[in-house]
């Protein structure tokens, strides 16, 4: 019954909620973005190269931790100046291209919960400490499956937030599926796994979500 495919500008985030979500290319905070996609609101935009959006990502693919069919990543860019106009062609107007949550909200730290806001809602937004070993990911992914050291708490990279879509097991084992941001070149086409149930990583902790306002609907406060 999704009635709106609209694809909101990662990049107009990124580049236009400033220091109230976080540091550009550098990190933010996800219920900040959100709050800042209610308040102000986000135009349209998709992947680099892409037409028929208000402000697609202007920075090109790279290969996150893996050898692929893009040139490496060699670090955070510089953050995109944020600009109050649509990419040149684009037949709206940014100011009415402008597209807004109508609610925001944090999930529980419980597994039927967080299943629950997945199937009714669609997916949700989580954070979790990514670990030295986690950039290659093979199978499901758990701190303690390779058998590593107690001081092995030393070696964390940094947080790092993804997109919940689902959840299944697999050789026993129950797990969340997982989309990423590095690229299909990596994990699976892009997505991992992670065990499920447990808060592994800190990944149930700190769930986030929201509605957006379809185009046409009425909303009353």
């Amino acid at each position: 019954g999704q009635k709106d495919q609209t694809r909101i500008s990662a990049e107009n985030l990124l580049s236009c909620c400033g220091f109230s979500c976080g540091q550009g290319c550098n990190g933010g905070y996800p219920e900040a973005a959100w709050n800042y996609f209610k308040g102000t609101g986000l135009v349209t935009g998709w992947l680099y190269n892409t037409s028929n959006y208000c402000q697609p990502y202007s920075l090109p693919p790279c290969d996150h931790h893996t050898t692929g069919k893009y040139t490496p990543c060699t670090g955070d860019s510089a953050t995109p100046k944020c600009t109050k106009t649509c990419t040149s062609g684009y037949p709206t107007p940014y100011a009415n291209d402008v597209h807004k949550a109508s609610s925001v909200y944090s999930i529980a730290s419980n597994v039927a919960k967080i299943q629950t806001e997945i199937q009714t809602n669609g997916p949700v937004e989580a954070a979790f400490t990514v670990y030295a070993d986690f950039p290659t990911y093979k199978l499901v992914y758990t701190i303690t499956s390779a058998g590593l050291p107690s001081e092995y708490s030393s070696s964390i990279n940094k947080g790092h937030a993804i997109k919940i879509i689902g959840w299944g097991v697999e050789s026993g084992t129950p797990y969340w599926t997982v989309a990423n941001s590095w690229n299909e070149d990596w994990g699976d086409k892009g997505f991992f796994k992670i065990r499920r149930g447990v808060n592994e990583c800190g990944i149930e902790g700190s769930i986030v979500a929201g509605m957006p306002i379809l185009r046409g609907e009425l909303i009353t406060e």
